[in-house]
């Protein structure tokens, strides 16, 4: 579930697992789009769908595995994205931000309730599903799918194992972005770097590298930039799967075997 294992390519840097342990447990949409073809949300969920009614229809119970929550969410959970027009999108943004949050609370008023008004971003999603759809954030928040969502209802049978991160968290993710400069992520950014659309240039530790590769910063700077936004990652992270109450948390343990015999008793647990 890692959104951005699905690029060709970028190996290094999204610590890919290798040809060889994919050879002997199938693994799924890794390596499926070439950087320069962005891969949304929405396409992760169709593919990732597909993927999971012909394992169903064989037998086979598989293991979702990792990356992001969102993408976990939007495989699991009844969680519907609406279209995106360019167009309209560009108009939006090119309005001030007081602006476009003047329009769509003109459009609906109870909008401030569903939306963060103070995220721009957000303002504009908002906004565009208004005018693509007619559908408003008041309508889209009170539906079934919405109701289903909030109360962490999936639409398919799953146990959640969650392993904590424990309290060396930032100092193994310094020495995890390390191994990667070691392992030649500076070369494979380099290498992909006029081949990178706009989702997969907002990858954390290749954006912050991009700089570097271009000589407009140097790589003390890279590299302290990217295990920043890794960490600020791993928090953004941690913080979504705790408030999922499906999630059976396994304490931190150093030795890898122990992580799994416990991973496994959880799911024997739940699986009764």
């Amino acid at each position: 579930m890692d959104s951005m294992q699905v690029y060709r390519g970028m190996d290094v840097g999204t610590a890919k697992v290798s040809p060889a342990v994919r050879a002997e447990v199938p693994h799924h949409l890794i390596d499926i789009r070439d950087p320069s073809d962005d891969m949304s949300v929405a396409d992760f969920q169709a593919e990732g769908r597909q993927v999971l009614e012909r394992l169903g229809n064989r037998g086979t119970r598989p293991v979702l595995c990792g990356g992001s929550g969102l993408h976990f969410r939007s495989l699991v959970d009844p969680l519907r994205f609406p279209p995106t027009n360019p167009k309209v999108r560009s108009r939006i943004e090119g309005l001030p931000d007081e602006e476009a949050r003047r329009r769509l609370l003109e459009l609906d008023p109870r909008a401030g309730k569903h939306v963060d008004l103070a995220n721009p971003r957000r303002v504009v999603r908002a906004l565009e599903i208004a005018l693509v759809t007619g559908l408003l954030p008041s309508e889209r928040a009170g539906s079934e799918e919405a109701v289903a969502i909030r109360e962490y209802r999936p639409v398919i049978q799953i146990v959640v194992i969650g392993l904590d991160p424990g309290p060396e968290l930032a100092s193994r993710i310094e020495r995890r972005f390390d191994t990667m400069l070691e392992s030649g992520l500076l070369d494979e950014v380099a290498m992909l770097r006029n081949r990178m659309g706009k989702l997969a240039a907002q990858a954390v530790g290749y954006k912050e590298l991009i700089p570097v590769v271009d000589g407009a910063a140097d790589l003390a700077t890279g590299r302290a930039n990217a295990i920043q936004a890794t960490r600020a990652l791993a928090k953004r992270q941690r913080t979504f799967f705790r408030r999922d109450p499906r999630v059976r948390w396994v304490p931190w343990c150093s030795d890898p075997r122990e992580r799994i015999e416990m991973a496994m008793r959880r799911v024997g647990e739940d699986a009764e």
